[in-house]
């Protein structure tokens, strides 16, 4: 799946960025896309701005958390950030201790250089895009 033509303001947005961390965004924003595609249940993601920050929304189902892309102001890294009122960070901490570097219970870091980790980054993102739908089906059981 090839993720859409992504719209003007994110577009700005992103090339505001140094080049190797928009260039890194990009990447993960392809991911968001495989990972929504990848499941039924997501539908269409809304992509838009947040705090100026390109952020991909499950408005059409709900199923999912907000996940935003930026950089941190102490960091070099691109960021993929999320709501802090989850428990996805520490989930994602969990799973991938030595994958990523995290920022308190809001942001899972990812080098510019080097390889992307797209596996593991794929778990993480699936996990904020079914976010709420399986919170529903733990609270049903």
């Amino acid at each position: 799946m090839t993720a859409p033509k992504p719209p003007r303001e994110v577009s700005r947005a992103i090339d505001a960025l140094p080049a190797p961390i928009g260039k890194r965004l990009l990447q993960v924003r392809d991911l968001i896309f495989a990972a929504a595609a990848a499941h039924d249940d997501v539908g269409k993601l809304t992509e838009t701005l947040k705090w100026g920050e390109p952020a991909y929304l499950t408005d059409e189902t709900g199923s999912g958390s907000t996940i935003r892309l930026g950089r941190l102001k102490d960091s070099d890294h691109a960021a993929v950030l999320f709501n802090c009122k989850t428990t996805l960070v520490d989930e994602f901490r969990e799973r991938f201790p030595d994958q990523f570097e995290y920022r308190q219970t809001r942001a899972l870091l990812v080098p510019v250089t080097g390889r992307l980790p797209k596996q593991e980054l794929s778990v993480c993102l699936s996990l904020a895009l079914t976010y709420h739908r399986d919170r529903r089906g733990r609270k049903a059981k």
